[in-house]
């Protein structure tokens, strides 16, 4: 019996206007076998939300550069728990200070990947982390 495949959203939230970023994990996501939905830039919270109820994905990962982390990854995270998907793992790449990596654990992003990250590395923290 085939092993279900680990489906992955990748989003770009806000009005963050590159994603070669945000590309390049979601090849290294669908190298390494897993399912790779990607929305596209600006997408608004609720779109993120909505396609990763759609797609009934296992992880979200977001990547910013914008800056508008702190207003747009809480509300991202209040969507996923009114919508009951308390188990989807979220990850987050981009341009994140180190003073605002603690607070997006706190509400429940689960890693922060800074410039520079192995993509091994997020390969291997999505499959080990996904339930």
């Amino acid at each position: 019996m085939e092993e279900k495949k680990i489906r992955v959203l990748v989003a770009k939230p806000g009005l963050d206007g590159h994603d070669r970023g945000a590309k390049v994990i979601a090849r290294a996501l669908r190298d390494a076998g897993m399912e790779v939905i990607y929305t596209g830039l600006r997408q608004t919270p609720e779109q993120i939300v909505i396609a990763a109820l759609q797609e009934d994905v296992d992880a979200v990962g977001l990547s910013i550069l914008s800056g508008a982390h702190m207003h747009l990854f809480p509300r991202i995270m209040n969507l996923l728990q009114e919508n009951k998907m308390n188990d989807v793992l979220v990850f987050a790449g981009g341009i994140i200070p180190d003073r605002d990596v603690s607070k997006l654990k706190e509400i429940g992003i689960s890693e922060i990947f800074p410039p520079g990250s192995s993509l091994q590395g997020i390969v291997n923290f999505v499959q080990s982390h996904v339930r």
